[in-house]
């Protein structure tokens, strides 16, 4: 089965901050995102509210419930005691821990498991008792120790940090090392029994070679890229331009 397409909206969220007005509408993106066969939506609510707020999850929730039952909402972010809370108040489908400064203008690492096994599962633990699967950002070269940490945490997935392959577009040699890369370590995490999530910076133009080489890959989260084609062919007209990429 093709990894599910899950449209991250911090992008949006960002337009629409600069200036006082509504628009343009994270939810109403959204559910053009959903109507032309997107599976889910993500957004990573930071501290500062720079790109998602906090008042637009209760929106982005209603919108799931009320008109896309089948979709899932993936909240990500570091987990401090707000975030926890707004996790919990919101009841996502899906969180992403991500272990980001909140000054970082986005993701760029993952988490040293070994380091933070403890405290990770300790907040896996609390956040299970939502319901929601828990997914850990990921190296996209973890050793083979850090892979056996992050299953030591109790998470369900990884997400793979596809930001260095991203960034090979202009260099094919580049980015067939970062394929190997992501390949090992989604290999060692489904071995342990995880799912493999991956997101950042993956195109319509890179996406083919990463389910090829991880055919197994379960959810893709997409928000800059989709955005930028979303430019050019419009929200419905990218999220289906993303999921044939997938092979959907």
């Amino acid at each position: 089965m093709p990894a599910k397409l899950s449209v991250n909206l911090n992008a949006i969220a960002l337009l629409r901050n600069r200036r006082d007005l509504p628009w343009p509408s994270v939810t109403a993106l959204g559910r053009i995102a959903l109507e032309a066969g997107a599976h889910g939506l993500t957004v990573h609510p930071r501290p500062d509210q720079r790109h998602v707020r906090f008042t637009d999850l209760p929106e982005i929730r209603a919108l799931i419930d009320d008109s896309f039952p089948d979709a899932e909402f993936n909240i990500e972010g570091y987990p401090t005691g707000d975030f926890l809370a707004l996790v919990e108040a919101t009841e996502p489908e899906q969180v992403t821990l991500v272990p980001d400064d909140p000054e970082q203008p986005t993701s760029d690492h993952g988490w040293d498991f070994v380091a933070n096994r403890d405290m990770l599962k300790a907040i896996v633990a609390r956040l299970k008792k939502t319901g929601a699967r828990i997914s850990l950002f990921c190296d996209p070269d973890a050793a083979p120790e850090q892979i056996e940490a992050a299953k030591a945490t109790g998470a369900d997935r990884i997400e793979l940090y596809t930001g260095p392959y991203g960034g090979c577009y202009e260099d094919t040699k580049k980015a067939a090392e970062q394929v190997k890369f992501l390949g090992r370590t989604a290999d060692a995490a489904h071995g342990s029994g995880l799912g493999v999530n991956a997101g950042h910076d993956l195109t319509v133009d890179n996406l083919p070679a990463l389910v090829s080489r991880i055919p197994f890959l379960a959810e893709v989260s997409i928000g800059h890229g989709l955005t930028a084609d979303a430019l050019e062919y419009g929200m419905g007209g990218a999220v289906k331009r993303f999921l044939g990429a997938l092979g959907r």
